[in-house]
């Protein structure tokens, strides 16, 4: 079949006809197709014309799949990306803006022939060059094809071109051997994933991992009311599987149990609150300079904010330092929200780890205090809708979330 515009508005109305949907007026912006995998992405001007060429139930796309003998068609719409492109040229910039800073303090770093050189004598901010150059490309690469862009053949592509240039090595691969992102200068970890055993999370680490980070995954162990063993499960199943250091850090907060399950207020605020402080110390300790979170709603120019440590943040650690004197600069990175990621693209990147899926929000402390205060589950219903809103979240997922409070 000829894939020109007319003849794709005349196929659906055809279908349409077939099948006994209304005759509606199909508008089509532009096609792309990838002759290769035989994959066609329709772009419809608005959610309204997405509807009507998806049909009820998929049928209209399902039949035209069929009848065109393509593998996949995608059918999406131009009002959906025209603000994510916005926020990743925020993005953009913001990452842009943080290597020239960084580079200008480490005159090493300049040429990108030299960001790899993590000799002894260089600081320790010189070893985030080159992974922030490597996010950099991502996003470019992102937002050029922004209708058509996968993470995975992105990655896939990079290792192929890699080959043609260094020659096939039977020592590549996706995870292990990251090619042009590299990911094996001197072992050095270059970013801290606070990893708690979720999608987003999991995906923050694995994109670490790609870009070139060497991450060392940290995971803050409250106890089973908030960090249960089948988290746990997918944290060293995921950190083995794709070569990465993990740590645990036990940590009290048993004011924050006691005082949700008493209803005095919604935990993730304080516990989110607690996490940050403790990896922050951890990552001042130890000269890491940035941690990254899977965050998806600090879109933009908040993609990495840069926090000044003068003492330390979190009072159940007992190495009570005062930087007042010579103050730390620790960057938080949320990945995720950087280059404007969906949550089903983050599902489907992860779900080739094989790891075991949890229903809604998984924290055995927010489902006993959902139930027994009811009137707390409107701050998580605020935190889905604002991840709506910001586009991460599609309708039919926040209603499912949302659906799940009621069921308890």
């Amino acid at each position: 079949m000829n894939l020109k515009k007319d003849n794709i508005i005349k196929h659906i109305k055809k279908i349409r006809k077939e099948i006994g949907h209304a005759d509606s007026e199909i508008n089509i912006q532009k096609l792309i197709f990838n002759e290769k995998n035989k994959e066609l992405w329709i772009i419809t001007p608005d959610r309204p014309d997405k509807s009507v060429v998806i049909g009820k139930g998929g049928w209209v796309v399902g039949r035209l799949k069929e009848e065109t003998n393509l593998n996949n068609i995608h059918v999406e719409s131009y009002s959906d990306f025209l603000l994510k492109e916005y926020r990743m040229n925020l993005s953009l910039e913001s990452i842009k803006s943080f290597i020239k800073e960084n580079s200008l303090n480490n005159p090493t770093n300049k040429s990108k022939n030299n960001s790899t050189d993590n000799s002894t004598n260089n600081p320790p901010e010189n070893l985030f060059i080159k992974p922030m150059q490597n996010l950099k490309f991502l996003l470019e690469e992102k937002i050029e094809n922004i209708f058509s862009f996968n993470i995975e053949n992105y990655f896939v592509e990079l290792a192929n071109e890699s080959k043609k240039i260094n020659g096939n090595n039977e020592n590549n691969n996706n995870d292990n051997n990251n090619e042009k992102n590299g990911n094996n200068d001197n072992n050095q970890y270059k970013a801290i994933v606070a990893l708690s055993g979720g999608v987003d999370s999991g995906f923050s680490l694995i994109l670490a991992k790609k870009l070139g980070f060497n991450p060392l995954a940290i995971t803050i162990d409250p106890g089973t009311i908030i960090l249960p063993r089948q988290f746990k499960d997918n944290i060293e199943k995921l950190c083995s599987d794709i070569h990465v250091d993990h740590k645990y850090i036990s940590i009290d907060y048993s004011e924050v149990i006691k005082n949700s399950l008493n209803g005095r207020y919604h935990p993730c605020g304080r516990c989110s609150s607690m996490t940050e402080a403790t990896i922050f110390d951890y990552a001042v300790d130890n000269d890491i300079s940035i941690v990254i979170f899977g965050d998806m709603l600090s879109t933009g120019s908040q993609c990495i904010t840069k926090h000044v440590i003068t003492t330390k943040n979190n009072k159940n650690n007992t190495n009570n330092k005062n930087y007042e004197n010579n103050p730390k600069e620790i960057y938080r990175l949320n990945l995720p929200a950087t280059i404007s990621i969906g949550k089903q693209e983050i599902k489907n990147t992860v779900s080739k780890y094989n790891l075991e899926e949890i229903k809604g929000f998984g924290c055995p402390l927010l489902y006993e205090t959902h139930k027994k205060y009811p009137y707390l589950r409107k701050f998580s219903i605020q935190r889905i809708l604002r991840e709506t809103r910001s586009g991460a979240l599609e309708p039919g997922e926040a209603l499912d979330l949302i659906w799940s409070f009621y069921r308890l």
